[in-house]
């Protein structure tokens, strides 16, 4: 196995990175469209809305973690939104998502922030483990509410 390479994405992934979207898009029972895929990750890019960090193998594009930053009002300080993380399934269980997440602890302090958040679904067993052992608590105290406008 090749040493885990972590690095922040550029324009110069957008394609690699926008066929790895797609598919996490896809798990997520979405409909698949890499073209707005792209178009969505471009954007993310050029505008510095989000960060995004590429793991590869070698030079195959294993997995991505895309974060937003946010605020919190109480702790008065910069939080992050772990929105997306995602390795492809043939690189599952080599140590891709536990080296994303461990940049993204990276740039937590970094930035100066309170911290990082996620959600994930209660099934998502391999996930909720893996963030367990990651040192990630699990939320008991607040419950967590959404209104979404179904876009397909």
């Amino acid at each position: 196995m090749e040493k885990i390479e972590i690095r922040k994405a550029t324009i110069g992934d957008l394609g690699e990175l926008a066929e790895l979207f797609n598919e996490y898009r896809v798990f997520y029972k979405k409909k698949p469209d890499v073209e707005s895929a792209e178009q969505f990750l471009r954007e993310r890019l050029t505008k510095n809305e989000s960060e995004i960090f590429v793991s590869f193998n070698g030079i195959i594009m294993t997995g991505f973690a895309q974060l937003y930053p946010l605020f919190s009002s109480t702790r008065m300080k910069k939080i992050w939104l772990l929105n997306d993380l995602f390795v492809k399934e043939e690189f599952r269980g080599q140590g891709f998502s536990k080296a994303l997440v461990e940049r993204v602890k990276e740039l937590c302090l970094q930035s100066g922030a309170c911290g990082f958040m996620l959600e994930t679904a209660k099934t998502n067993e391999i996930g909720n483990q893996l963030y367990q052992k990651m040192g990630l608590a699990l939320d008991k105290e607040f419950n967590v509410y959404n209104w979404m406008v179904e876009v397909g």
